[in-house]
């Protein structure tokens, strides 16, 4: 099915009055418009989707193949009407269009939407208003029967061409696309929607969560006939890390630093160097499978501050390609890892090039 998928991510968010804007914020550990980004690829029902915004700064390379990134308008309109003349030239049948501001929308509710829209040109999600409901009109105040409103939510769908003919001929500001055919007295089949997709507005939308904090640390020997992994990378050497696995004293301290913050206990517990299964196993392996059981148990990694103290090589010269690696294992945006070369000043064993050792913060956040 040629369908379309367009995420509108360019706001200026202004009751949300933070430095920051609400899209690009942290929620749930990725920022917020890659919420909707991952459902629907990992839908795999649409043949293009679409992330509408004015700042790509935040948006990880593995997106860029992905999806079509395009330049939004000033207002919601016109960002929702510039995505729409850009998917023209796909000769698209179906188009749903959602606020990146929603990012606890289901699939299963684009499911709905677009097997309903097999039968009808316009597909709305919406819910009942639980509070009294009031209408200002000049000085005048009425009341207004909640049974009879509703608040309409995204992501909407449409059939293409219909959605197109009206938004091109529109002239004023709408808050969604169904307002435009609501206007022109068009069908819509409105669906139930979700208490849970609920609209970020507000910083306080953003709910409080619990955070805690690990520490890890991990030292390793430096020795001839070894391989030298850092972060994930293999670093070239003329020295490699003495271990049990492969000896990624960065990964190491990370693993531990996660473990702490979430009271899962330490590596030697989950992997221990008497198990020959784990016998030259790759850290990027072991530190998978923790990133993996602590998301299942609704944690998610905030911050990891990294000191990796180290005579040879220099960090310095690595730091991006570290960071790049550590936040694509631990499935965080490169925002959220800091990288510290530190060393002894030519003391001790780690001055002498004969040891390596890396210490680890890690900040997480439980989401109940």
């Amino acid at each position: 099915m040629n369908d379309c998928f367009i995420i509108l991510a360019a706001g200026q968010s202004k009751r949300f009055k933070s430095q920051e804007q609400k899209q690009y914020i942290i929620y749930k550990n990725k920022h917020v418009f890659e919420h909707s980004i991952e459902k629907v690829l990992k839908l795999k029902l649409f043949k293009h989707i679409i992330l509408v915004t004015n700042n790509s700064s935040h948006i990880q390379n593995k997106y860029f193949s992905k999806i079509k990134i395009i330049k939004g308008g000033k207002e919601r309109s016109d960002s929702s009407l510039k995505a729409l003349k850009y998917i023209k030239r796909f000769k698209v049948k179906n188009v749903l269009i959602h606020d990146a501001a929603r990012p606890d929308f289901s699939i299963k509710l684009v499911k709905k939407i677009l097997l309903k829209l097999k039968k009808y040109k316009a597909v709305v999600p919406f819910t009942l208003s639980t509070d009294a409901l009031k209408y200002r009109h000049k000085k005048l105040i009425f009341n207004l029967n909640k049974n009879s409103a509703f608040l309409t939510q995204t992501p909407q769908g449409f059939r293409y061409n219909d959605l197109y003919k009206i938004s091109i001929a529109n002239k004023n500001k709408v808050p969604d696309e169904a307002s435009l055919f609501i206007e022109k007295n068009n069908q819509i089949k409105f669906i139930k929607g979700e208490l849970s997709n609920k609209k970020i507005t507000y910083k306080k939308d953003i709910k409080n969560t619990k955070i805690f904090f690990g520490i890890g640390f991990d030292v390793h020997r430096l020795v001839k006939d070894r391989k030298l992994y850092l972060g994930g990378l293999k670093i070239k050497s003329s020295l490699g890390t003495l271990g049990h696995s492969d000896g990624d004293p960065v990964l190491h301290a990370i693993t531990d630093a996660v473990l702490g913050a979430c009271r899962k206990g330490d590596i030697g517990q989950k992997f221990s160097n008497k198990n020959k299964k784990f016998k030259n196993i790759r850290s990027t392996i072991l530190l998978r499978k923790v990133i993996k059981e602590i998301k299942e148990n609704n944690y998610n990694i905030n911050n990891l501050d990294i000191n990796i103290i180290t005579q040879t090589p220099k960090i310095s010269n690595l730091k991006k390609k570290l960071i790049k690696s550590i936040s694509n294992i631990c499935e965080i945006s490169i925002n959220q890892v800091n990288i510290k070369g530190k060393t002894t000043e030519k003391l001790g064993i780690i001055g002498k090039e004969k040891a390596i050792a890396c210490e680890v913060i890690a900040s997480v956040s439980k989401y109940d």
